[in-house]
């Protein structure tokens, strides 16, 4: 025996509903899985170790601990309970309930993309969907969680109302960035899409005359497969076509179906590119998944079936019968482990696997992540050598054609030490938009940004190149968020000049601004009475790329409004009303504030936009693009921090987006009288000193002036007369003081 921790069952012991044997592999943590069956297990090591059986704590309380389902997210365990989801943490050995979910559910669903250091590939890995399998689908419930499970919310569809059938199941396809919806009526069974353009039409129907397991491919390329007992279906488009698995002999097809060769499945395996099944009648089939159709070939009869046993690949050719073994005497499980090697057997002629054509198919893009933003192009090279006297064809393929479109270009380049040609292949990808091949009901919206994976691989490759895996890359999307810094205080805001709810309205108090230096350093300077608009500069990792020609807008993050725009929507030539900070807001709600972006921005330039120009005097808030619109600013000198968004569609998939500051100077403090009644107080005052400065000598030289004259020269007289008075007096008084002091 070989514990790996302890040796007793801790909590209520779980076990699998289903009559059948699963195993999930985590796909990005090569060693990590989990064993359902009548018993549940889970391994850090491969089932290295001997294994007591999985359990959950008592203080859980989950009633019947049975489990309807469960999946990886990430660095935890999801696993459905007795109607309820719960989290566990495998790294920190701590359990906890999903928050959010308010109805019954009976299965999780996910994917996991194991491209470490990225954003965008962590959210794919956080997404999980939580369901009741078989409600109506009209009335389903359905929650959605991007927190790895810890909390839901609910999930809504557009038409689901309209929908007809019951729910099979819910699926995020990131290979075809869409939300897939299984619909279930009549013994048939067809995706509906989340998006455009699929969303206007269903995937292919096909049978689904029994409950169908579905497990989806690792490695995003949108490969699903479905399985029961009596039936397995491949899709290699993410639903959009599901076609039956064929069982050959060679190069001869035996059954064009499972349901026809009349076999029982216990155990179904897959890797990113290899198929394997275990039947009941001690049958082991395997196939390769290859861009083509799929079909399986049966190995020798052995004896390798029992209750408990499952299948699973630990890398690439290599195949286990995992089997768990009770021992009496201890309550730890071992392991029995049947390794198979594929190659080795293929080799057995009565198989006819053939021989593989190529001995070398070799890509720099294999296993790698790029970003392809707007208008721009990405290339790529392959390398393939086939062997001697053959002249196999590779095919290039990307999983989302809507949204990325391709050239390819192949050419003899040179020959190995052994004579064998080289073959270079040259790929071209960017937006299936910009290619201009394509009908705008077939691309996805260029708003939106989305993912697709290439997929490099030999047609009608042979069940032979077990090693020769197709080579794989994705294009995603990067998303830069700016940091934090440490404030500063800067001056107080007064209440008539700022709106904390960014509507235009004064506030009931002062504001004191905390300006983050470090983030923004020094400001711009902007005369105030100069209409202003800022010169905008796209650079990347350090380096100065181009200056944005591009539409964007302005929000000043303090809620100033002491500024407005020097044109209107008329002026600006606009056809539509156009949008404004207000509008947006108010469809946003109470999720953002500064939520104007690429994705909900439309031109008033449009001619497909209808909104009716009913106020076209109103200030246009768009700058950048065909207008030369400004900032124009109020008579007020002081900071203002501006948040900028580029908010046209067609310049890039990222959301590009930052803050930056302006101080203005120059304006004079505005006067407490109206312009107008001070003019006229200086008119009146100028006109009244002109006229006593002619009035007054004239008036001192007739008989009234003269009497004036000499009243003010015998008032001045006895005022100074009075004063020596007063100074005798006081002479004395202070003479006899001093005297009598001692």
């Amino acid at each position: 025996k070989v514990f790996p921790v302890e040796e007793k069952i801790q909590g209520d012991r779980l076990y699998f509903s289903s009559g059948k044997t699963h195993l999930i592999k985590h796909p990005c943590k090569k060693t990590l899985a989990l064993y359902l069956g009548r018993q549940i297990f889970l391994t850090k090591d491969n089932f290295e170790s001997s294994l007591i059986p999985f359990s959950i704590p008592t203080s859980m309380q989950v009633g019947t601990p049975e489990v309807t389902s469960a999946h990886f997210a990430g660095s935890v365990l999801l696993l459905v309970v007795n109607q309820k989801v719960y989290v566990y943490d495998y790294e920190a050995n701590f359990w906890t309930a999903s928050a959010g979910i308010q109805h019954p559910v009976s299965h999780v669903s996910g994917d996991n993309c194991c491209y470490g250091g990225n954003s965008f590939c962590m959210d794919i890995s956080n997404s999980v969907f939580a369901y009741l399998h078989g409600d109506r689908i009209s009335q389903a419930n359905i929650y959605f969680s991007t927190s790895r499970g810890y909390r839901f919310q609910k999930y809504t569809q557009e038409r689901r109302a309209e929908l007809v059938g019951t729910f099979g199941g819910i699926f995020s396809f990131h290979s075809l960035s869409q939300v897939g919806l299984l619909l279930v009526d009549e013994q048939m069974a067809m995706f509906s899409y989340s998006d455009h353009p699929l969303n206007r039409s269903f995937g292919l129907p096909f049978g689904y005359d029994r409950t169908l397991d579905i497990l989806i491919a690792p490695g995003q390329r949108g490969i699903l497969i479905f399985w029961s007992e009596k039936n397995l279906l491949v899709s290699r488009n993410s639903g959009q076509l599901v076609e039956s698995v064929r069982v050959r002999e060679g190069q001869r097809i035996l059954y064009n179906s499972i349901v026809k060769a009349n076999i029982t499945i216990h155990s179904v395996a897959a890797n990113e590119n290899e198929l394997a099944v275990l039947t009941r009648e001690n049958n082991l089939y395997y196939g390769s998944l290859g861009i083509q159709s799929s079909s399986l070939i049966k190995f020798a009869d052995q004896n390798i079936w029992s209750q408990d046993a499952v299948l699973m690949f630990t890398d690439v050719g290599m195949l286990e019968i995992l089997t768990p073994l009770p021992d009496m005497l201890f309550p730890a499980f071992d392991f029995q482990k049947c390794l198979l090697n594929i190659q080795a057997l293929l080799v057995d002629p009565q198989l006819q696997a053939g021989i593989c054509k190529v001995e070398l198919l070799q890509g720099e893009f294999e296993n790698k992540m790029y970003t392809i933003d707007m208008n721009s192009q990405l290339e790529l090279t392959a390398l393939m050598i086939p062997r001697p006297g053959t002249l196999p064809v590779p095919l290039v393929i990307v999983s989302n054609p809507h949204s990325l479109g391709l050239q390819a270009v192949i050419y003899e380049d040179g020959y190995t030490y052994n004579s064998n040609t080289k073959h270079r292949l040259n790929i071209s990808l960017k937006q299936q938009h910009h290619w201009g091949r394509a009908n705008p009901n077939f691309t996805s919206s260029i708003k939106r940004p989305t993912i697709s994976t290439i997929t490099l691989d030999i047609a009608n490759k042979e069940i032979s190149c077990v090693d020769l895996k197709p080579l794989r890359g994705g294009g995603w999307l990067d998303v830069w968020v700016p940091g934090g810094a440490r404030p500063c205080l800067c001056p107080v805001s007064h209440r008539g000049a700022y709106d904390p709810n960014f509507q235009g309205q004064q506030a009931k108090e002062d504001l004191k601004v905390y300006y983050p230096y470090e983030k923004l350093g020094c400001p711009l300077l902007a005369y105030y009475d100069i209409p202003w608009k800022p010169v905008v500069e796209l650079w990347r990792e350090g380096k100065f790329q181009e200056v944005v020609e591009a539409e964007y807008v302005l929000l000043e993050v303090n809620g100033l409004f002491t500024y407005t725009y020097s044109l209107t929507a008329g002026m600006a030539g606009c056809s539509a009303q156009p949008q404004n900070w207000t509008t947006i807001t108010e469809m946003a709600g109470d999720t953002a504030s500064f939520s104007w972006d690429r994705e909900n921005y439309v031109s008033c330039h449009d001619p497909d936009y209808h909104e009716p120009l009913r106020w076209p005097d109103v200030p246009y808030q768009i700058l950048g693009g065909p207008t030369e619109n400004k900032i124009v600013f109020d008579q007020r000198n002081g900071i203002y921090i501006f948040f900028i968004s580029i908010v046209d569609p067609s310049y890039s998939y990222c959301h590009l987006e930052t803050t930056f500051s302006v101080y203005v100077y120059g304006a004079f403090p505005l006067s407490i009288f109206p312009p107008e009644v001070t003019i006229f107080l200086l008119t009146v005052a100028t006109l009244l000193f002109v006229w006593l400065a002619y009035m007054v000598p004239q008036l001192l030289h007739n008989e009234q002036g003269l009497e004036v004259n000499g009243f003010w020269v015998r008032l001045y007289q006895r005022c100074k007369t009075s004063e020596q008075e007063l100074g005798e007096i006081s002479s004395p008084r202070h003479m006899v003081r001093s005297s009598a002091s001692p």
